[in-house]
């Protein structure tokens, strides 16, 4: 619990730095993984947690759960790499042309 209320605490100051950008990232990689979890379970591949009679869908939805701990860690480390190739700086702030 410990370790949650740590990495919480950084995602929400993530948010708070990089508004959009972080919000966008954590939702690309939300999404990438839920699809990436449906075409695998759709191929046949079992995850403990997703039951067999359940749906592609809630299968993925259950698996995606277990791994966001490693999904918020991600975020936090390319949000800053991310609004580097967008050119945004920190609160939204267009970074100024070299």
């Amino acid at each position: 619990m410990k370790w949650w209320k740590k990495n919480q605490q950084k995602l929400k100051d993530l948010f708070e730095e990089y508004g959009r950008v972080a919000f966008g990232t954590y939702v690309a990689l939300w999404a990438a993984v839920l699809v990436g979890y449906a075409v695998a379970i759709k191929m046949g591949v079992q995850f403990d947690g997703a039951a067999e009679t359940s749906g592609i869908l809630f299968a993925a939805w259950v698996t995606v759960k277990a791994t966001q701990p490693v999904r918020i860690a991600i975020t936090v480390l390319l949000t800053p790499f991310v609004a580097r190739l967008l050119k945004r700086a920190p609160n939204n702030t267009p970074v100024p042309a070299e």
